[in-house]
């Protein structure tokens, strides 16, 4: 995946990672997480080390968490709230969870796109959403753009996921952004009219949808057939389905390919402000983005840090640079044109 140029590390980044034992800060970060990757392990044991900081975590799906910070108000322990799609990072958002952070350290090392424009949240790895599709029946010519999937030529043969899932939600947004509402409307239609099946499953079960026949064309986020390609298969029921599978990076010669992040921000009642900041940094340095960006098979946002042999093997592809806050402040307008068509 392709971003513009960014300058080398910070001395402040630097700095960070190269503390003496008796420089060490002292004291914790409290995170909490919808990320659940034994890679993740050596982020926060790496970061303790450089640090001094204790890293403590409560794990969970994004949406206990942001009603859990909610909930415990202005008392909450919770110093960074870490999570996926910048749709959930605009619901936080909404519900003032996150705080403004400046630091010359993440303005530096993250583009300007896969930030929150007053720092809230900073993205720390992104996925592309990719079509997939049956080499045996399905010529890659005729799906070249997201537009393509609402062309008749598709007709009853495209999966894809509830409109109420964050990422059809998110990719909606992006074509109202683009398109305008009416021209987003008339390819939700379309693509409804193209529906293999009623939408049912997550991401795996639309490639399994392909593998098994029942569709020839998909939407699924990049790391779900990248798992595919790693000793632990867990995107599909047979490693050889692969084989069956093409991908197709929409719109090269457009606007490119919707991405989206996972990302981080600090907790507007962070107890430890400090150090959550710190830990953010940590996150943006060479070393953490691999780790972080691994652990499921997406793209690291640090100009020059290399992806996994499993996502390299995907290809490298034009992302689109819209600045993701848009796809939460369409969000709304996206649910109500998909309520709309009636797709489900």
């Amino acid at each position: 995946m392709r971003f513009a140029p960014m300058r080398l590390a910070t001395a402040a980044l630097a700095a960070l990672m190269a503390l003496p034992a008796a420089a060490q800060a002292e004291g914790e970060v409290n995170i909490y997480s919808s990320r659940h990757y034994d890679t993740d392990e050596r982020l926060y044991s790496d970061f303790e080390e450089a640090t001094g900081i204790t890293v403590n975590r409560i794990e969970d799906k994004a949406n206990v968490l942001i009603e859990r910070i909610k909930a415990e108000g202005a008392n909450s322990p919770a110093d960074i709230l870490l999570t996926v799609d910048a749709g959930r990072l605009f619901v936080a958002d909404q519900a003032g969870i996150f705080q403004p952070v400046q630091s010359d350290v993440l303005e530096e090392r993250i583009p300007a796109n896969l930030r929150h424009p007053d720092g809230h949240w900073f993205g720390f790895s992104t996925r592309g959403r990719a079509i997939f599709y049956d080499k045996a029946k399905v010529d890659p010519a005729d799906i070249q753009s997201y537009m393509d999937l609402a062309d008749p030529k598709l007709k009853g043969l495209v999966c894809t996921r509830s409109s109420s899932n964050i990422y059809m939600l998110s990719l909606m947004a992006a074509m109202v952004e683009r398109l305008g509402e009416e021209d987003a409307k008339a390819w939700a239609e379309g693509l409804w009219a193209n529906r293999a099946r009623d939408p049912e499953g997550g991401d795996t079960d639309q490639l399994r949808g392909i593998a098994s026949g029942q569709c020839a064309v998909a939407v699924a986020n990049t790391y779900y057939f990248a798992r595919a390609f790693t000793k632990d298969v867990r995107g599909l029921a047979n490693p050889d389905d692969t084989d069956r599978i093409g991908i197709v990076f929409p719109d090269q010669d457009g606007a490119g390919t919707h991405v989206n992040v996972s990302a981080g921000g600090v907790v507007a009642n962070a107890p430890n402000r400090e150090n959550a900041i710190k830990f953010l940094e940590y996150l943006a340095t060479d070393e953490a983005q691999k780790y972080f960006a691994d652990g499921n098979n997406e793209y690291p946002v640090v100009e020059g840090v290399e992806a996994s042999s499993a996502v390299e093997a995907l290809g490298d592809f034009k992302a689109d640079d819209m600045p993701l806050i848009k796809l939460g402040e369409n969000q709304a307008k996206a649910q109500a044109i998909y309520n709309e068509v009636g797709y489900q």
